[in-house]
């Protein structure tokens, strides 16, 4: 069934139907600067071990880095969220990097790759929702409505790196060890894990500061 599942995942189409990048701004109500506010690029951006040329990432100690160098959304789910919140999201409406047409985020698991010409991502982590975030859709519930939701955005590190633009054909390709999907990222997310889960987490590529807490907490079980 799983097989199966993969097999018509890989041959649905899938193209790159936005790169976004943004500049440090601030919002109402805020006074540090914040990058979250992203903006479609018409050409070509490079893309780097640490992420789009270009992109605005201000707060370093939550953001960016190797393991979380392009923030990735899927536009069925933001279909989706355009239906829950009865407005239509555009593309960089969640401060994410890429948007691929046909993705459903609650597909993807960690050490999923998606491939775009030489361009290689993998993925590591969900997207954890932050106040910045809240005070972006302006709505002070809405990390809550986030974390209930389970369709959470996607981080990738940069395993080639390329340059890209909208159009490029997708492939998505399904990791081939145990999942760890980005629904139960969400759902687990703060919570000690059992024994098993663990270590089904830690055999995943997971993101290194995940995996370092992890690591931790198996030692000191």
């Amino acid at each position: 069934m799983l097989a199966e599942r993969n097999r018509r995942r890989d041959d649905r189409p899938m193209k790159i139907l936005a790169v976004c990048i943004g500049a440090a701004e601030i919002l109402p109500g805020k006074k540090y600067r914040t990058g979250i506010n992203k903006h479609v690029v018409g050409g070509a951006v490079m893309i780097d071990a640490e992420g789009l040329i270009g992109d605005a990432i201000c707060n370093r100690k939550h953001h960016g880095g190797c393991d979380q160098a392009v923030y990735v959304e899927g536009s069925l789910t933001l279909d989706w969220w355009s239906h829950e919140l009865g407005r239509r999201l555009e593309p960089g409406s969640f401060g994410e990097n890429i948007v691929i047409e046909g993705l459903d985020n609650c597909d993807v698991s960690v050490g999923d790759r998606f491939i775009a010409g030489d361009l290689v991502l993998e993925v590591t982590s969900a997207r954890i929702p932050c106040a910045t975030f809240a005070a972006k859709m302006g709505d002070p519930k809405f990390v809550k409505r986030y974390f209930q939701a389970r369709r959470p955005g996607i981080y990738c590190r940069v395993i080639e790196v390329e340059t890209v633009a909208a159009g490029a054909a997708v492939t998505h390709i399904p990791y081939a060890g145990a999942r760890v999907t980005m629904p139960e990222m969400i759902a687990t997310h703060g919570q000690r894990l059992s024994p098993q889960d663990r270590a089904r987490y830690l055999s995943a590529p997971i993101h290194h500061k995940l995996r370092a807490m992890l690591e931790s907490e198996a030692v000191g079980s």
